[in-house]
């Protein structure tokens, strides 16, 4: 039985008379890939201290300085109790040595800002294997030139404290191996010299595309976005080599295009699309919430309109139990108490624009509710196949507030 997402997890609920809270489910997970800044790091090995102060933060998560010229430099650069590589010549000569020893290697692909999903992430390849290596890199690539790739958050240091930390949570005390924190240029190399540009009509070189599914979802808005994560991630697989690799569920377009990589282009490492580890989406334990570096961006008064979609969703996969399989009364549900919250929000001074709720299939990815006429679509083809149940939506606070983008999703039927 697939584990239930929602609809009265908040809270106590009695349901089929047993009551529950959200914190006593099993949803463990939420990451979202891959980062840089183009800093200067060099490896080191030290145990941490800090002597920078503290970042502001919002509803606990850091802010840092939106400067895009923030460029640490060695003796600036926060010490860490395990290494940390900045070129892949000197991390594929630490790969070498655990393919010597027979070490199994898991892998946790980050933008940093790592918050509790991430760490779940980590968690898991603590458990499941011999060694864990986190990669630490904003990738330009998955960015267009009108998004917000100079501002995203950039915490260096307290993700490395909480790297630190995890260990003492783990039973055995274990410690992650390394992390891979590489520069633009290291994974964008230029034979010219030329900077990395962000307009994919001026780039030169290798990219990776996956036809059929990177222009759906999310990507009918971003229609270069998914081609930077394939391209960036193909090459993390080509440096860390991993065994197994920790995404989360709440980038669900993203895992599903992941696994088909891996599956199309016969990736030795990891080895297999099972062995591309998606896990469910951590969520905040009061308001479900999914977590994402960006919710750092969130002021103190849009935050409690922020699960505008958790709460949507849950009225959705409601309106499925009770009709599995029914397209619209699912997406009716879901979009009709999206509408009311965004209506109580205007009242609070907030702006919610809700850019989609949609259902797809989890394998090709097409719109359900588009779909007629093009294959069998009855109620219980859908309910046996499943269906992604997920949603896009911009908050701001006043008219000119800072637009922050919060997307969620739910699996209905099917598991990963």
């Amino acid at each position: 039985m697939a584990t239930k997402q929602c609809c009265g997890c908040i809270g106590s609920i009695t349901r089929n008379g047993l009551s529950s809270r959200i914190a006593s489910r099993q949803i463990r997970i939420a990451s979202r890939p891959l980062l840089n800044t183009s800093r200067s790091l060099t490896t080191t090995q030290h145990t941490v201290t800090s002597n920078t102060p503290s970042m502001p933060s919002v509803n606990g998560q850091a802010i840092p300085s939106t400067s895009s010229s923030y460029k640490p430099t060695p003796a600036t650069l926060p010490q860490a109790p395990f290494p940390i590589f900045t070129t892949v010549a000197d991390f594929r000569k630490w790969r070498k040595e655990q393919m010597k020893q027979d070490k199994s290697v898991g892998f946790v692909p980050t933008m940093g800002a790592l918050h509790e999903g991430h760490l779940a992430l980590v968690k898991e390849s603590l458990r499941e294997n011999d060694e864990t290596v986190v990669s630490i890199f904003v990738n330009p690539a998955q960015f267009a030139p009108t998004e917000d790739l100079s501002s995203y958050p950039r915490t260096m240091e307290s993700d490395i404290a909480a790297l630190n930390r995890l260990a003492s949570t783990m039973s055995n005390h274990k410690q992650i191996s390394a992390i891979f924190a590489p520069t633009v240029p290291e994974m964008y190399p230029s034979p010219d010299g030329k900077p990395f540009t962000q307009v994919v009509s001026d780039q030169i070189g290798a990219f990776v595309e996956v036809a059929g599914l990177q222009h759906k979802m999310e990507g009918s808005s971003r229609p270069t976005f998914f081609r930077g994560v394939a391209t960036v991630v193909t090459k993390l697989f080509h440096i860390v080599q991993p065994d197994q690799a920790y995404f989360g569920q709440k980038d669900i377009q993203q895992a599903i295009l992941l696994r088909r990589l891996v599956s199309d282009l016969l990736f030795a490492h990891p080895p297999s699309p099972e062995a591309l580890r998606i896990m469910p989406t951590t969520r905040d334990p009061i308001d479900g919430l999914a977590l994402s570096s960006r919710n750092a961006y969130l002021t103190q008064r849009a935050r409690p309109h922020a699960n505008i979609l958790y709460r949507a969703l849950c009225a959705g996969q409601k309106a499925w139990d009770e009709n599995p399989g029914d397209i619209q009364a699912t997406l009716q549900a879901a979009r009709q108490k999206a509408k009311q919250i965004a209506e109580e929000a205007d009242k609070d001074g907030i702006d919610l624009d809700i850019l989609y709720i949609d259902l797809n299939d989890p394998v090709d990815l097409d719109n359900l509710e588009n779909r007629r006429g093009k294959s069998i679509i009855d109620p219980q083809t859908i309910s046996q196949r499943g269906a992604i149940l997920s949603g896009a939506a911009l908050i701001k606070e006043g008219r000119n507030g800072r637009v922050t983008r919060l997307i969620d999703n739910f699996l209905l039927g099917f598991k990963l």
